[in-house]
């Protein structure tokens, strides 16, 4: 009698499990079936939320549910963030995460969340490099001749950036460490200010986003050396790479990517994960990323995870070096 009741019980313990596993894979195939949240930690207008909104258009075009983008700046992307770490981990609230993200745990003293470990990846979206600009006063009319006249005189030159810790800063901090110069940091609030002083010749030059500094440039007031990228952009195929053009192994770009909260279900990642890969692959997406500077960068949920690793440690190694810090 045992015997029965024990293979009775076995197998309705086996029947609730896959019950529980059919429901599980019946949550991924269903969603989304309500709105979804895309979270851009930065004001309206800027790259993050311009790709966020290409983005979310394709994704409801494909699902049929909205995507919503919500805009919650401060602390240098940790606002977003932390609000995104904290919710619900269903896959219906999502940060779109950018290089800052691999700086920020660096750079300021306490956050409230942690980023290796309150998020789960899901895939790049863009990514792109910056561009180096000069003062169209400024003699270097290439990398080699800038770190050239760098070490010449160590300390005389500047150069902006759009804030302290941002890329535009940690990316020039890392072209000191590798050429050896000493090219002072001035920190504006905002690309535009930066980019305004670098033009009137009150610094010297900027690493700067392609669609912020791209205009100036086509215009005259600013010079392009190089871009950061270890391979040319498409979107200025003549401008050399700073590698290619006098520091070899020389890369730093600007991305965004997908994140969600920690805990959510890995098969409504892999859900997330193929909509997505879909969506990357048309051809209006990529012409609208290429004509900010960018580039689709569709990955696996693991890829994206080995990536975000690799920004890490390199970013806090140039952080380390620069001694930058944010209270």
């Amino acid at each position: 009698m045992r015997n029965i009741y024990g293979t009775r019980r076995a197998g309705l313990i086996a029947l609730a499990l896959g019950m529980a596993a059919l429901a599980g894979n019946a949550t991924a195939q269903a969603w989304p079936t309500k709105p979804v949240k895309l979270v851009v930690p930065y004001p309206p207008g800027g790259p993050t939320d311009i790709v966020a909104r290409v983005i979310g258009q394709r994704l409801q075009a494909q699902t049929g549910q909205p995507f919503v983008v919500e805009n919650r700046p401060g602390a240098g992307g940790n606002t977003g963030a932390e609000a995104v770490a904290r919710s619900t981990p269903d896959g219906y609230t999502l940060l779109v995460a950018t290089t800052a993200h691999a700086i920020n745990p660096w750079l300021f003293k306490s956050l409230s969340y942690n980023f290796s470990r309150d998020f789960s990846p899901i895939s790049l979206l863009t990514s792109g490099p910056l561009v180096v600009v000069v003062n169209s006063g400024l003699p270097a009319k290439n990398i080699s001749e800038l770190i050239t006249l760098a070490k010449a005189d160590p300390g005389k030159l500047n150069f902006a950036s759009s804030g302290n810790g941002q890329s535009t800063h940690l990316s020039a901090e890392l072209f000191n460490a590798m050429a050896g110069t000493k090219i002072k940091h001035i920190p504006y609030k905002g690309s535009a200010p930066a980019l305004a002083d670098t033009i009137g010749g009150q610094t010297q030059l900027m690493f700067d986003t392609m669609l912020s500094a791209m205009p100036h440039v086509r215009a005259g007031k600013l010079r392009a050396l190089a871009v950061t990228s270890a391979k040319r952009s498409p979107a200025a195929p003549e401008i050399p790479t700073v590698a290619e053009s006098g520091l070899p192994g020389f890369e730093a770009i600007a991305w965004n990517g997908l994140l969600a909260p920690a805990g959510t279900p890995r098969d409504v990642l892999s859900k997330i994960s193929t909509e997505l890969r879909t969506a990357m692959e048309q051809a209006d997406v990529r012409e609208r990323f290429e004509a900010q500077g960018f580039a689709a960068a569709w990955n696996t949920p693991d890829a994206f995870s080995t990536f975000i690793g690799a920004e890490l440690e390199k970013w806090g190694r140039v952080v380390k070096a620069s001694g930058a810090t944010v209270e």
